[in-house]
C-alpha cells in the first residue's frame, strides 16, 4: 500500500497537471473534438506498473492505459490517467491542496491546472474570450 509522502515523490518526480487546449485561433482543423481536456497522469516503464495500480487504487478513480513507444532505445509505458472532471475536482485537488508538493515547478502546474479548473467550471472554456483566457494560462505551464 502506497503512503502519502511515497505519492508526493512519486508525483512531483514523474507526474503531469496539465489541460489540453486547443488554439483559439488556428483554423486547421484537428482530430480532436474536445476544445479543453483537463488531466492529472502519470507515465512508467512498464516494468513498474504495478505501482500505477496501486496509485489508482490509492485514488480510488482514475484508469490505466498502455501506452506504446516506437522510438529506439525507449521502453513501452504505462500511463495512470484522470480526466473525469468530477474527479479531479472532488479527489485529486483537494488531495495535492491538503498534501503539498515540493517541486517548485511541480508546485507552479499544479497552482496552473487549478485556476483553469476553476475557469472550466465556471463555464469560461465556452466562450471565445474564455477560451483564449485559458489558452494564454495553459502556455504558462511547464
Amino acid at each position: 500500500m502506497l503512503d502519502v509522502n511515497y505519492v508526493l515523490g512519486l508525483v512531483d518526480g514523474e507526474g503531469s497537471f496539465t489541460v489540453y487546449v486547443r488554439n483559439p485561433s488556428s483554423k486547421t482543423k484537428t482530430k480532436r473534438k474536445v476544445v479543453v481536456e483537463p488531466r492529472f497522469y502519470i507515465k512508467l516503464n512498464e516494468d513498474d506498473k504495478d505501482i500505477l495500480y496501486q496509485l489508482k487504487d490509492f485514488f480510488s478513480c482514475g484508469s490505466i492505459y498502455y501506452q506504446r513507444d516506437k522510438r529506439k532505445n525507449h521502453k513501452n509505458c504505462y500511463r495512470y490517467e484522470v480526466f473525469n472532471r468530477k474527479e479531479l475536482n472532488e479527489v485529486i485537488i483537494p488531495f495535492f491542496t491538503k498534501h503539498n508538493l515540493k517541486f517548485k515547478t511541480k508546485i507552479n502546474d499544479f497552482n496552473l491546472f487549478c485556476d483553469l479548473m476553476s475557469k472550466i467550471n465556471n463555464g469560461n472554456h465556452l466562450n471565445e474570450k474564455g477560451l483564449e483566457e485559458i489558452y494564454k494560462i495553459k502556455q504558462k505551464m511547464h
